[in-house]
């Protein structure tokens, strides 16, 4: 991890360390907090090992936060969605489908779009890709595609950039077996590693234009959920359904709260007691969320990703310039960089949310507490946070909606180029169905938004999210 990062990371937990509180349940009026310790659960029978793993940690400690609770659902080992080989995550066996699984074309335009950011930057020697979850190395492998046809000549000496390295930020060995099958043969024909690391903290700067895309990677990193009431913020935590006991009621505070738990549901919302150094630290993470937090009326919630302001502000140490001479002897490099350019595609907008946190299971939306580590967790991202997290290391541009970047990219150009080469009808239509999915205003070319970032000195508008243009 980057120093200043590590820091800041340090820092935080110190004064938020992960949070445990009394017990508590719901009340009709809205939330409640016990004062008395709750008397031992029983299990069902048909309780999981990752459900298992959830209770004893409320029972030994009291409800955990929702970044717990959502980082176990997900990544626990061997337990979790996207750690557990069983779990088909992907496609239509799977809870969902990806823009890159939808049509080649978007993978295509990715790998467009940093061709020419590599371009302004005066096209310099060497170029290193770099993806966050990267799933089943589809994207990668399409933007991979087109980059060597354009500026890559297999064999021929005539390359016009040299492809340093391929980096896969993934944490799961299954994931990772499915990646190293889609992308080793194309490592191997043309000389550049293939690597992959846990965290994006152990992805090192270098002297080569590093080009990063996450895609759908924010929308599963943890976060915090807060609820503002007469008495300030306070963090809304995650407790049992199976151990009821006795309540005070907090009758001068009326809030607003979801549906009571579904039948059989072992996990409810609780709200912590009092405001705790958690809810505080988080809201001075930004101005942003400071003046969000400020505005919002006595009820109102609010979920703040602290993973994803540190991943953010990673990735504009990976690509951008040295912000003080004091960063550049910490984090030992020099102003002259490689330098990069990168893209974040993801649900969300250029604000902060407040009840976006959903599951996905079999294509359809679940309660969030509905069979943990079975089902895809997933908030929206706050695109305002990651730019402030950004800093002035790195030109900012967007975000865009994604119909609007892939039309503007050419997108209709491509996909009738795809329509003349195809063999039958329903090829050809199966092309142009996918294409209308990805940018239908209704759908995914709304809710999924595009935000770009570079360290390009020689050009700072940028297409497709310059206005001018």
């Amino acid at each position: 991890m980057f120093p200043s990062t590590l820091r800041a990371r340090n820092l935080f937990l110190r004064v938020c360390p992960l949070t445990t509180v009394k017990w508590h349940r719901k009340s009709p009026r809205g939330l409640r907090w016990y004062t008395e310790k709750a008397p031992e659960p029983r299990y069902p029978s048909s309780v999981s090992p990752l459900e298992k793993i959830l209770l004893d940690g409320i029972k030994a400690t009291g409800p955990i936060s929702f970044a717990t609770y959502m980082q176990t659902c997900l990544t626990f080992p061997n337990l979790g969605y996207y750690t557990n080989p069983d779990n088909s995550v992907f496609g239509a066996r799977g809870d969902f489908i990806t823009s890159p699984e939808i049509s080649q074309v978007f993978g295509e335009l990715v790998g467009i779009w940093f061709l020419q950011q590599w371009i302004s930057a005066g096209r310099p020697n060497s170029i290193r890709l770099v993806e966050l979850g990267p799933g089943r190395g589809t994207l990668m492998d399409d933007i991979l595609r087109t980059i060597s046809r354009i500026a890559l000549k297999e064999n021929t000496g005539q390359n016009l950039v040299q492809l340093k390295e391929i980096c896969l930020v993934e944490a799961s060995p299954a994931m990772r077996t499915i990646q190293e099958g889609k992308l080793r043969d194309f490592a191997d024909r043309f000389g550049c590693e293939l690597n992959w690391h846990d965290m994006l903290s152990s992805v090192k700067r270098s002297d080569a234009f590093t080009m990063v895309v996450a895609h759908e990677f924010f929308d599963a990193l943890p976060f915090y959920l807060l609820q503002k009431t007469q008495d300030g913020w306070r963090e809304v935590m995650v407790a049992s359904t199976l151990a009821p006991i006795k309540a005070r009621s907090r009758s001068d505070t009326e809030i607003d709260t979801p549906s009571p738990p579904p039948d059989g549901t072992l996990f409810q919302r609780v709200l912590s007691p009092a405001s705790n150094s958690m809810s505080r630290s988080v809201l001075n993470l930004s101005p942003h969320l400071a003046d969000t937090a400020a505005n919002l009326p006595i009820g109102s919630f609010l979920e703040v990703s602290v993973e994803s302001y540190l991943n953010a502000a990673a990735l504009s140490q990976l690509i951008g310039r040295p912000k003080t001479s004091e960063e550049t002897q910490v984090d030992n490099v020099v102003p002259s960089t490689g330098g990069g350019c990168g893209l974040i595609i993801d649900y969300g907008g250029d604000q902060a949310f407040e009840n976006s946190f959903r599951a996905f299971k079999d294509h359809r939306i679940v309660d969030v507490f509905h069979q943990p580590g079975r089902t895809d967790l997933t908030a929206n991202v706050d695109f305002a946070l990651l730019k402030q997290a950004m800093g002035a290391r790195v030109d900012k541009h967007g975000p865009l909606t994604q119909a609007d970047f892939l039309n503007r990219m050419g997108m209709p150009v491509r996909v009738m180029g795809l329509v003349r080469q195809a063999k039958d009808e329903e090829r050809r239509s199966t092309i142009l169905d996918a294409a209308e999915r990805l940018v239908d205003p209704a759908g995914m070319g709304k809710e999924y938004k595009v935000f770009g970032f570079t360290n390009i000195e020689a050009s700072p508008s940028v297409y497709p999210f310059d206005k001018e243009f």
